[in-house]
């Protein structure tokens, strides 16, 4: 059985290292998923969920953007964050996607949608992670 080695790192430390056989994640062209023998790559992620899977076993993260590079052996993500689902705090996460709603709307300033728009959007990702991880669990 061929695998792969996954490395992901943030700013502030290596997140995660593990062998795989397999890895889908959000890039800014769609999905891409990438196995073993895969042919050289260098993309561009978007804040999303990462799947990897080894032994009929599935593992999920979120993501900030960032790069994915790979020659077949090796993934390596470079990230502005990752975490499981086991950090994710559901209620804090539902709280804080109807404070950007509301933040939103009385937002003034570009920079200050922005920032609302980005938080907005890292809220919906942790969700899709929770329910991801529900799903593949039931």
């Amino acid at each position: 059985m061929r695998t792969l080695k996954l490395t992901i790192i943030t700013p502030k430390q290596i997140a995660l290292e593990k062998v795989i056989q397999g890895v889908t994640l959000p890039s800014t062209e769609g999905e891409i998923t990438i196995l073993p023998g895969h042919i050289n790559l260098f993309a561009l992620l978007e804040e999303g969920v990462v799947r990897y899977w080894k032994d009929d076993k599935e593992e999920f993260l979120a993501i900030g953007g960032g790069y994915v590079e790979t020659d077949g052996e090796c993934v390596e993500l470079l990230v502005s964050r990752a975490y499981g689902q086991d950090k994710i705090d559901e209620e804090a996460t539902k709280k804080a996607i109807e404070q950007a709603k509301t933040m939103k709307k009385s937002a003034k300033t570009v920079d200050a949608q922005k920032e609302v728009s980005s938080l907005l959007r890292r809220s919906i990702v942790d969700l899709k992670l929770l329910k991801k991880k529900r799903r593949h669990s039931a």
